[in-house]
């Protein structure tokens, strides 16, 4: 086969692969984590089920990759606010906000973060990706510390992981079907309270 040829073949096997995930991130979409089967994506891509092992793999990888491009768009949002300049903890509420911004633009991909399905390929990479950007937070803890603005004595890696999952309870409070439900506006503004609480403090100077 001509190297012409190769790279024909390479772009068809490219372009199926990314009209099976988007089938995939559609479906998921649309129905949830559980409606993800294989014959479902397969009708959805207008290909056959062998085609998606042969491109992708089995439920697992399509989850893989529906997380993977989840955790893309996350990216863009936090990247963006921790490379803005300022000190640490400008950066931290500015993640804080790309979070909760993030969380209300891209619900179900925030929430197949949150929420990854009970599939260990799947666990394995979406805590990895988690990990990735707890690792962020944890360093401008770590540099809000060294500069004086940041309780010294907090493990910076234990710290990010409690804001981490406070957030995730907050914003977690948009599925809920019953009274207690936030909308996107409650969420917010729960969000701000939550920040507020923790740079100036719950408890008043005289306690």
């Amino acid at each position: 086969m001509t190297s012409q040829g190769t790279s024909r073949t390479a772009r068809r096997a490219a372009a199926t692969y990314r009209a099976i995930v988007d089938a995939a991130e559609e479906v998921m979409l649309e129905y949830g984590s559980d409606a993800l089967t294989l014959d479902a994506v397969a009708d959805r891509a207008d290909v056959a089920v062998q085609t998606i092992y042969n491109r992708v793999g089995g439920r697992s990888a399509l989850l893989v990759a529906v997380a993977e491009r989840a955790f893309d768009d996350n990216r863009q949002y936090m990247d963006a606010a921790y490379a803005a300049p300022g000190a640490p903890v400008d950066r931290i509420l500015r993640a804080a906000e790309a979070y909760a911004r993030f969380a209300a633009e891209r619900p179900h991909q925030f929430r197949l973060l949150v929420e990854p399905p009970d599939e260990p390929d799947a666990l394995t990479r979406i805590a990895d990706l988690v990990a990735e950007q707890n690792n962020k937070l944890a360093a401008a803890l770590a540099d809000g510390a060294e500069d004086g603005s940041i309780n010294p004595h907090l493990d910076p890696a234990t710290a990010a992981t409690a804001l981490w999952a406070a957030m995730n309870g907050i914003l977690a409070l948009t599925w809920r079907a019953d009274r207690l439900r936030s909308d996107d506006a409650q969420a917010r503004e729960l969000v701000t309270t939550m920040t507020t609480m923790i740079t100036q403090g719950l408890f008043t100077s005289t306690r």
